[in-house]
């Protein structure tokens, strides 16, 4: 256990070394594989394209031919389309009129698209110079036989999906999902569906954050409800939580006040302690338990701290456990377009956009700050991060960027 707040990426280390792996393996359909985790790495058994064919709808035709004279009207004795190939031999003097995919007859290695050809009856002319196997795709151009189609432990995206479908993989290997509950704990917190709030009650709205945050087809997610604050009633929810999953994950409870009974109901349900209290802002107080290889992740209860440290600690883990090999979060350098001040001894991880000032990308600072305030996250392009030993940012400061995945393609 880490006595004094560790740093973010040093957690991260040494829970990845307690992390025991998911071995089992199913199939799936390839349409219900996205997101999920290959079991192994898929070589294609094929050339893609298996035959050479063409880039582009035109004419092809003998290069040499328009070499030795470009001025020769070519005579179109056919058509090739793509499933429909023209199976004679182009004899130098003739051309085919061919459409993109169509597999190359024999005697053609070049295509002319359309627009810069004349064409009058069956006669065709060329009108712009030409280079031999023009707008022709070589057999492998996409993969080649043998040639890598994912690796194994990749998180498989739509690329993916498109690319084992067209080397002729209709079904593939996958790790099971990991199992993960999640929990809030309060006694001020009511579900949004409540139609009976008291004074001092709030609408829970961490669970939510973190079922939807987490919601990869690699994960199979549980909904443990609210739990009052009890050290017996959390130590029990934990272990119901533990004995239908592989991961618990928990907000609320994990200060050092009186009703934070996080460190207690950890040792009752007899876990482990491996971080106490994490060298960032916001995010400090979060505690890390194992027990039998499962892992308790106590996050803080406010909302933007609980965000962070998923997005920034909790995901990467969560991948690994999955059998995944792509954990690192997506980094970007860009230059500052703010000041700010901090003490040193922790990270700050703030919310941002990223704006163009007419010359440069630049980060500027978003919404309101406070761990508290959710809506500074709703409208941010992302978090950058002010790193443990740095005093102050200054504009032009280059700083290290994390973009929320919305903000992509």
């Amino acid at each position: 256990m880490f006595i004094k707040p560790t740093k973010l990426e040093h957690a991260r280390v040494e829970l990845l070394k307690s992390i025991k792996l998911k071995k089992n393996v199913i199939e799936v359909p390839l349409q219900k594989a996205t997101e999920r985790i290959s079991y192994k790495q898929i070589n294609s058994k094929l050339n893609l394209p298996s035959t050479t064919n063409s880039a582009v709808d035109g004419y092809g035709i003998a290069s040499a031919t328009y070499f030795a004279n470009p001025k020769t009207e070519f005579s179109v004795i056919g058509v090739a389309k793509a499933g429909h190939p023209f199976k004679k031999k182009i004899l130098s003097s003739q051309a085919i009129e061919i459409y993109t995919g169509a597999i190359m007859p024999l005697g053609v290695d070049a295509i002319v698209m359309h627009e810069k050809c004349e064409r009058i009856d069956n006669k065709v002319k060329i009108k712009e110079d030409i280079k031999k196997n023009q707008n022709m795709r070589p057999v492998g151009e996409n993969l080649k036989k043998g040639e890598v189609v994912v690796n194994k432990g990749k998180v498989l995206n739509s690329a993916d999906i498109g690319q084992l479908a067209a080397s002729g993989n209709s079904k593939v290997n996958v790790y099971e999902k990991v199992r993960v509950s999640v929990i809030s704990t309060g006694d001020e917190l009511v579900s949004a569906n409540s139609k009976n709030r008291l004074e001092g009650q709030i609408y829970d709205s961490n669970k939510p954050m973190l079922l939807s945050l987490l919601n990869q087809n690699y994960l199979n997610l549980l909904d443990m409800g609210i739990v009052k604050d009890n050290r017996s009633k959390l130590a029990a929810k934990y272990a119901e939580a533990l004995s239908k999953s592989d991961v618990v994950i928990s907000s609320g409870g994990a200060s050092d006040g009186i009703e934070d009974h996080t460190q207690n109901a950890l040792k009752d349900v007899g876990a482990k302690c491996l971080v106490w209290q994490l060298a960032m802002k916001p995010g400090k107080p979060m505690a890390v338990g194992n027990l039998k290889n499962k892992l308790i992740f106590c996050l803080p209860g406010n909302p933007v701290a609980a965000f962070v440290c998923t997005k920034l600690l909790i995901k990467p883990l969560l991948i690994k456990m999955s059998g995944g090999i792509d954990l690192e979060p997506l980094e970007i350098k860009l230059r500052s377009g703010f000041e700010h001040t901090k003490r040193v001894g922790r990270a700050e991880y703030l919310r941002a956009k990223i704006v163009n000032d007419g010359k440069d990308t630049i980060i500027k600072l978003h919404g309101r700050k406070g761990a508290g305030v959710i809506s500074s996250l709703t409208g941010a392009d992302g978090i950058v991060e002010i790193p443990m030993e740095c005093k102050s940012v200054n504009i032009g400061d280059l700083l290290t960027f994390f973009p929320f995945d919305h903000r992509g393609l």
